[in-house]
């Protein structure tokens, strides 16, 4: 296996590359955003674009640098001030976005996690060989002049060596360079580079947007609900869970959660057979996670009652039931604390899948009994 052969970082298996997804959907106030401090003269040179995995933070960085690198600077009027531009959208054909497209544009760089020493597989994060690299377009590329931009993503894999040089380079930015950092949890960023950074956040999305941004991504639901509701309003989530037919999955889990407090023995050991082997490894970290998911929707739920929608048919009724009211809903949740640090443990020691789920839902049981 050589560098080219290791998947994309930045890529949800069976989604489009955020690059080539032109159109950002449930976003518009992270845009506006953007676009009133380009508009106003007060283009920062450093953001940072937050919120939950899978929102369209990757995507929005995308937009963001075709839309510097194809919008002409002002030359001062000697030709005429350039309209105002009202959107973010980059046709298509434009130069800048056919050289994005095909890779090949010369004034943006892309620090990501690449491949390890041995390019047999990707590395664990950023290193500050990366960072080099990026030095070194920098000083190359100044001679062009104009816009640059550089897209880091993820921030949050950036090592702590790579982090510190990164900093240098955002503490004295070179003429005409925009950093776009994206990250899921700024809070375990450098301080130093958060402050360094406007912030851009962008929301989760509800059901009408994210049956829009599935439909774009080729994964369509009948039930952008339920999805958003698993999901979290999390597009890229939601496709894991489009592909790994999650929906069904979970509606098995509240199906066998509905015969509590008397546990349907065989439905809980076909829960249990279905993740075993290392061929169904995914559907095993999907039901671990789906079996979280529940946990904590069934807290919530003795607390601000039932979550609408429902995320499987009768869920409503199931979670008013085990968890009527707060007590109940502090019992889940210290339950929901123990079992996910248990799903963790058992999958960093290669517990057995099918031991590990049945365990857990033993111990449901045990709760619900209690």
């Amino acid at each position: 296996m050589t560098a080219a052969d290791l998947p994309d970082p930045n890529q949800v298996e069976g989604a489009p590359h955020p690059r080539d997804t032109t159109r950002l959907i449930g976003q518009a106030r992270a845009e506006a955003g953007f676009l009133e401090a380009f508009t106003t003269g007060r283009l920062h040179h450093g953001w940072l674009l937050t919120g939950p995995r899978g929102v369209g933070k990757a995507t929005l960085a995308w937009r963001i640098a075709r839309f510097l690198l194809a919008t002409p600077e002002d030359d001062g009027g000697f030709f005429g001030a350039p309209p105002t531009p009202e959107t973010l959208d980059i046709g298509a054909d434009h130069p800048v976005a056919r050289r994005i497209a095909a890779q090949s544009e010369s004034r943006l760089f892309l620090l990501k996690r690449g491949p390890n020493d041995k390019e047999t597989a990707l590395s664990a994060d950023i290193r500050v060989g990366d960072v080099r690299k990026l030095k070194s377009f920098l000083h190359l590329s100044a001679a062009e002049g104009g816009r640059r931009v550089v897209i880091v993503d993820a921030a949050d894999d950036l090592n702590t060596a790579a982090a510190n040089a990164l900093l240098k380079l955002l503490e004295e930015p070179p003429a005409g360079v925009t950093f776009l950092l994206v990250a899921h949890q700024p809070a375990g960023l450098l301080p130093t580079i958060r402050s360094r950074c406007r912030e851009l956040r962008l929301g989760t999305l509800a059901a009408e947007p994210m049956a829009a941004a599935l439909a774009q991504a080729g994964a369509e639901t009948d039930n952008p609900a339920a999805l958003a509701a698993l999901s979290g309003g999390s597009v890229g989530e939601a496709i894991r869970l489009t592909n790994l037919d999650g929906l069904a999955q979970y509606a098995r889990l509240t199906g066998l959660m509905d015969s509590l407090p008397r546990l349907d023995r065989p439905r809980a050991l076909n829960l249990a057979d279905q993740v075993a082997g290392k061929a169904n490894e995914a559907r095993f970290d999907l039901t671990l996670g789906l079996i979280e998911l529940f946990l904590a929707r069934l807290a919530r739920a003795g607390v601000a009652g039932p979550a609408t929608p429902e995320a499987a048919p009768g869920e409503a009724a199931l979670m008013a039931r085990l968890s009527p009211s707060p007590a109940h809903a502090r019992h889940w949740a210290g339950l929901h604390q123990r079992l996910g640090a248990r799903a963790r443990h058992g999958r960093a020691v290669n517990l057995d899948p099918a031991a590990l789920v049945m365990d857990m839902v033993l111990e449901i049981t045990e709760a619900a009994l209690a």
